[in-house]
């Protein structure tokens, strides 16, 4: 009897041990990335003014310049997030839903609206990230026309009525980037981007 009810009691925490792990389709990992895609879909139609917090090697082309992001276009599949220092407007920002994670382009424009000869340049997501944090190293169309850029890795972040930071490090070297913009402090739309 007693090694009957040694094996029952056996049996029952197994199967309790069995059940409660959840799929590995409920991870949240596997929805972090939805979880970031819809807290910038939040922030859809409004604009907000950034400060570089790093810059190596120093970019004057940035020094003293107003920043501004603006979440000018979202639907299903595309978030688009013109860039603007100063008056120059041809930066955008271009986070598309790929088939294994998320997209980070750059979409370079001249005034005219014609295309830079530098651009469409990012990479995908390689891991799930978080709610808050995604990576997207460098891809091949990267290293090809910008051979430089090979092992860059830029991270969005996002905390909600917070701060949303941009922020780039190239491995091998000390070339690091970050601006972070005020989410608490909507500001006035700007202009469209060039090429728009």
């Amino acid at each position: 009897m007693r090694n009957t009810t040694s094996f029952l009691l056996a049996a029952a925490l197994c199967f309790s041990a069995c059940t409660s792990e959840a799929p590995a389709h409920e991870s949240t990992d596997d929805h972090a990335q939805d979880l970031f895609w819809n807290s910038l879909r939040k922030l859809c139609g409004q604009a907000f003014a950034g400060t570089v917090m790093e810059s190596v090697p120093p970019d004057t082309s940035f020094a003293e310049k107003a920043m501004v992001m603006h979440v000018r276009s979202c639907d299903s599949e595309q978030i688009r997030i013109p860039f603007f220092v100063g008056d120059d407007r041809s930066r955008t920002w271009v986070i598309t839903k790929a088939a294994d994670g998320l997209r980070l382009k750059h979409d370079h424009r001249h005034e005219d609206g014609t295309a830079d000869a530098v651009t469409m340049y990012g990479g995908d997501t390689a891991e799930p990230g978080s709610a808050t944090h995604q990576e997207f190293p460098a891809d091949e169309h990267t290293a090809s026309i910008v051979p430089t850029a090979a092992t860059n890795v830029w991270t969005l972040e996002i905390f909600p009525d917070s701060s949303f930071a941009y922020d780039l490090r190239r491995g091998g070297s000390d070339r690091r980037f970050r601006v972070e913009f005020d989410l608490s402090q909507p500001i006035p739309t700007p202009p469209p981007p060039w090429g728009s």
